[in-house]
């Protein structure tokens, strides 16, 4: 087992979210391929944090977290072992939040999953605009900025992805902040039609080049990629290795792809062809001491990891938790 420093617990895993729809059956975890150490990146000020999100401002490697169970943002400033409160529960009306994401401009983008999603400025904290959930139950989950602004968010009770374009963002801020989410693309073709589960819509990642999304089903562990041409064909990603099941937050650098599998407290590193269609596991890292893991980032070199704890009395569980942290791995 790799080396554990400063973490101070370990929990059997157990599933995010899955309130949604029946619990998925785990694969057991294949040994990694070299011995990542996990360690204590920062700890978070809320006894109850519960997060769920992370993003990285990479103008100067502030990192940005989400309480799922109160909606405060935290801020670990760079190289800070501890992080801060940014914007406190309550903001906005904001209960909870989910996906994060800083773009170029240094804009924060905040999911809340009841509710929409709500723009900040770094700099001064201020509300810059936000966008509403069409009418309905949507589950809005996670969010991917692309390279010419636009800004796709997934559904988690509906197989939709969302978009807003850098031209509504602009309108938006222009005309009182607020704006309506609009239906992107249905992946419901795509789904098999002999699965029994509906889709479970989770994180989403965009290649560099503004080409396709990428988004991961957390229930089958099925990968999806939309173009983001006039077509936008939808295909199963051919994966190779011991699958994605319980997928749940991605990120993508260049054609390395990670997978955090909260389920099953695992992270895994994948390489993907040029255009986007198969997908090779190259390393998968389980240790109980990630506690739920939702998602992943990295600031630089460094792998941050959410652990969430949601079975130790939050969403998922009664029980207690320890501090709340974010992981680093080194060597992934």
């Amino acid at each position: 087992m790799p080396r554990v420093t400063r973490l101070r617990f370990a929990v059997p895993a157990a599933a995010l979210l899955l309130a949604l729809a029946a619990c998925t059956s785990s694969q057991e975890a294949a040994a990694p391929t070299a011995a990542p150490q996990i360690r204590t990146a920062f700890d978070l000020p809320d006894a109850k944090a519960y997060p769920e999100g992370i993003a990285v401002d990479a103008r100067n490697g502030d990192v940005y977290v989400g309480s799922f169970t109160n909606g405060a943002i935290y801020l670990a400033a760079k190289d800070n072992s501890k992080a801060e409160v940014f914007l406190p529960s309550g903001t906005d009306g904001r209960l909870t939040a989910n996906g994060l994401r800083v773009d170029t401009a240094g804009r924060l983008w905040v999911i809340d999953h009841t509710r929409g999603v709500t723009v900040y400025d770094t700099g001064t904290r201020a509300r810059l605009a936000s966008f509403a959930l069409p009418e309905g139950q949507p589950f809005v989950n996670d969010l991917t900025i692309t390279p010419d602004g636009g800004v796709y968010l997934t559904d988690s009770v509906a197989p939709v992805v969302y978009r807003i374009t850098a031209a509504e963002l602009t309108d938006a801020m222009a005309h009182g902040g607020t704006g309506e989410l609009r239906p992107f693309a249905d992946l419901g073709s795509a789904k098999d039609p002999a699965a029994q589960s509906p889709l479970l819509l989770n994180g989403i990642v965009s290649d560099p080049e503004g080409r396709y999304l990428l988004v991961i089903d957390m229930g089958t562990g099925d990968l999806y990629r939309v173009g983001l041409d006039t077509q936008r064909g939808i295909v199963k990603v051919t994966q190779h290795g011991d699958g994605m099941i319980n997928g749940d937050g991605l990120e993508l650098r260049d054609s390395t792809l990670w997978v955090v599998q909260n389920k099953d407290n695992t992270v895994s590193r994948w390489t993907l062809t040029d255009d986007g269609k198969n997908a090779t596991q190259q390393q998968r890292f389980t240790d109980a001491a990630l506690a739920v893991p939702t998602t992943i980032a990295h600031a630089g070199d460094r792998a941050l990891v959410v652990i969430s704890q949601f079975d130790r009395g939050g969403p998922m569980g009664a029980g207690t938790p320890s501090p709340f942290t974010v992981a680093a791995i080194d060597g992934f």
